[in-house]
């Protein structure tokens, strides 16, 4: 029996996204070629681009694996929040793309799913991608309504630019 705090189980691996949630897609280019592919999506499944760009990341596993759980960490001092959750989907190089998505599980501030994947296009750029799916599950989620959309896509751009920098540091 599942935990999870939303019935869409997947959406962000099949799509389309579900009605009834903010949708969020950040997609930016972190890199050239199979060696930038390898160690993006090594940093992304490994746990070390959201480690690196300042969230604290307790996982069940090494790497990514359907079934494992995650905690997320963020803020500063005191003011810091937790959010469980559990990894719904892999993908490990199938057709091009590497990463992971998680869904919310109880206590997790919002309902919904993310996903962090790198594509190795046919021209050899690597993009990364943010794909979400989320509405408030707590009261501090609602009481923050229309900042919580803007601060998700700027938590998504700084993982864009913290995994390019793992990457370009190679």
């Amino acid at each position: 029996m599942s935990t999870l705090t939303y019935p869409e189980v997947g959406a962000t691996r099949l799509g389309p996204l579900p009605r009834g949630y903010h949708h969020l897609h950040h997609r930016t280019r972190v890199g050239r070629g199979e060696a930038d592919f390898a160690a993006a999506g090594a940093a992304i499944t490994e746990w070390r681009m959201h480690r690196a760009s300042g969230a604290r990341m307790e996982a069940s596993a090494r790497r990514a694996e359907p079934g494992g759980g995650v905690r997320v960490s963020l803020g500063l001092g005191p003011l810091r929040f937790t959010a469980p959750c559990e990894v719904i989907w892999t993908a490990y190089g199938e057709d091009g793309r590497t990463g992971f998505g998680y869904g919310t599980l109880a206590g997790h501030p919002e309902r919904g799913e993310e996903c962090f994947v790198v594509d190795l296009a046919d021209d050899g750029t690597v993009w990364f991608t943010v794909l979400a799916f989320s509405r408030p599950a707590s009261w501090y989620a609602r009481l923050a309504g229309p900042l919580v959309p803007p601060v998700q896509l700027w938590y998504a751009r700084r993982l864009g630019r913290t995994l390019r920098r793992i990457v370009a540091a190679g």
